[in-house]
């Protein structure tokens, strides 16, 4: 049987995490990060791979820091592992770390590399219009995804936002990660080529902010980018609007961008500085997300007014 040291932290990670348990590998350790304050309250909140691992039973760790810390590798060079399987852990390891698994260090990385290399490769290739991203297990080394690939696996990206199109990765993630492990001994791993490589750096909220002046195409794919979090957002009367799902409205205007051109029963229309975005589900600040036929029955939103 083979013997596993898990790392990962959030819920893109969490089927991986089963799949190895439901498919007999022998998990001694699930490393995952400190527990941290969440919400309104800021109570202690334990990530979604340490609710995973406790439910199925499985030794936590979580250091503060992986880098220079003997008690980390001793810690792992006790479990005498075979593979590091390794998925959105949320630091890059050491190379004393990654030379202890007696096989290698597997890491499981959610877009077509070298493309996105980074901690945010979902939101980045809805962003940029790819019209696919994947999946690639690969060999770990002490850069940032920049180790030799083993498999891949292609999903369409179509028309999903981040959330929905991590879930979908996350299992085909899973399913790459076994087959990987099971194949090892004969999967030939593949260099990338560096000069093709793109970055995929972190979101944040501030980055959500829309500019109307800019195509409906591009606004679209930031609000799909950008769903569930960090939430792509507008303002209108001095409140925060975060605007969840959309779809091109392609017309020809002379509005100003960020004017409401039309209103319906369910939707509404802002002009941009091509085409316009029809709005579907949104959340003013204040008020719970909500279709936008509810949002209008409580907010009379007329023709005319302005997003900024």
């Amino acid at each position: 049987m083979k013997k596993i040291v898990f790392m990962g932290t959030p819920d893109i990670a969490v089927p991986s995490l089963k799949a190895l348990v439901e498919n007999g590998f022998d998990v001694a350790l699930v490393i995952t990060q400190p527990d941290k304050p969440k919400g309104r309250g800021q109570n202690m909140a334990f990530s979604p791979v340490k609710e995973c691992a406790l439910s199925l039973g499985l030794k936590c760790y979580q250091p503060e820091k992986i880098k220079n810390n003997s008690e980390a590798m001793e810690v792992i060079k006790s479990c005498e592992p075979d593979f590091f399987a390794v998925v959105a852990y949320g630091k890059i390891l050491p190379q004393e770390i990654l030379d202890i698994p007696k096989k290698a260090p597997i890491n499981v990385h959610f877009s077509l590399l070298p493309k996105y290399r980074g901690p945010a490769p979902v939101n980045w290739a809805i962003l940029n219009g790819e019209e696919e991203t994947g999946v690639n297990t690969m060999l770990m080394d002490a850069g940032m995804d920049t180790g030799d690939i083993l498999l891949t696996k292609k999903t369409p990206v179509l028309y999903k936002n981040a959330g929905e199109l991590a879930d979908e990765l996350a299992i085909s993630g899973a399913e790459l990660l076994i087959e990987t492990i099971n194949n090892f001994d004969n999967i030939t791993p593949q260099k990338q080529d560096d000069a093709k490589a793109t970055k995929a750096p972190m979101m944040n909220k501030e980055m959500g902010l829309i500019n109307w002046n800019n195509d409906a195409c591009y606004i679209e794919r930031m609000v799909r980018a950008f769903t569930p979090w960090p939430a792509s957002y507008t303002n209108l009367d001095d409140k925060k609007v975060k605007i969840f799902k959309t779809k091109v409205y392609e017309c020809s205007h002379n509005q100003k961008a960020g004017t409401v051109i039309d209103v319906k029963k369910d939707s509404f229309i802002v002009a941009c500085k091509t085409n316009a975005l029809e709005i579907f589900e949104l959340q003013i600040e204040g008020k719970k997300r909500m279709d936008t036929k509810s949002f209008l029955a409580g907010f009379k939103l007329q023709t005319g007014a302005l997003f900024s």
